[in-house]
């Protein structure tokens, strides 16, 4: 599954990348995907939230990037990377460029080639997808787990359709605090609602991250254009 995936992450670095950026983006490129036919227990899933000014991925400014983990049914609290790319809130001064590709190369080299997770892939993805390509020239097609889709597939008694995150984290009896949260709290609900979601999954022998991530693409399909 990931031979034409790492196929299209590959592209060309631009020219202004620092030395270091390019050697991780190099070493990042040439890391083996992990495999995917094992079951949920053994795989590393990588839940990934972001913040932006603006919800249009082609036009307006991501802020933030969080990230957190599941593996052996376990949410990882060290195993969490916070990324703030947001301009300087005392002049407004642009991030120093290289200083924003690190930033974006950690997460890169914190996620791996691992499936991500998200809530809304068109809008996280389409952030991440435009940031990488103009900053490091990658043409970024991670294998992609849409909750927003893939809860009312497997919790359709809880919810038959595309809701709010807010509705899940209802139903699951989350403690979700009060006023606006950030990114990094977002994770770690979604890491949460998620570990529920592989329990429903393997109950109805969706047991591998392939065939989860083939039944988040059926439903977002399915639902989309029914």
């Amino acid at each position: 599954m990931f031979g034409l995936k790492g196929l299209l992450f590959k592209s060309v670095a631009p020219a202004h990348l620092p030395d270091d950026v390019r050697a991780a983006l190099d070493a990042w490129r040439n890391t083996p995907a992990p495999t995917l036919d094992d079951f949920h227990f053994h795989t590393r899933y990588v839940i990934v939230d972001i913040a932006s000014r603006g919800m249009n991925p082609e036009s307006d400014q991501l802020l933030e990037i969080a990230a957190s983990t599941v593996q052996r049914a376990t949410i990882l609290p060290a195993d969490a990377l916070f990324i703030d790319l947001e301009t300087s809130a005392d002049n407004d001064a642009p991030a120093d460029e290289a200083s924003l590709d690190r930033q974006l190369m950690a997460f890169l080299q914190f996620a791996g080639k691992a499936p991500l997770v998200t809530y809304h892939v068109s809008y996280v993805g389409g952030f991440l997808q435009r940031a990488f390509r103009e900053r490091l020239g990658v043409d970024f097609q991670p294998q992609w787990i849409d909750l927003a889709w893939l809860l009312p597939a497997m919790f359709s008694d809880k919810g038959s359709s595309v809701m709010p995150l807010d509705h899940w984290i209802g139903v699951f009896g989350l403690d979700a605090g009060s006023g606006r949260r950030s990114a990094m709290e977002n994770t770690l609900l979604l890491a949460r609602i998620f570990q529920m979601l592989l329990v429903r999954a393997s109950a109805k022998e969706i047991d591998t991250a392939a065939r989860l991530i083939d039944e988040s693409r059926a439903s977002t399909f399915l639902r989309r254009t029914h």
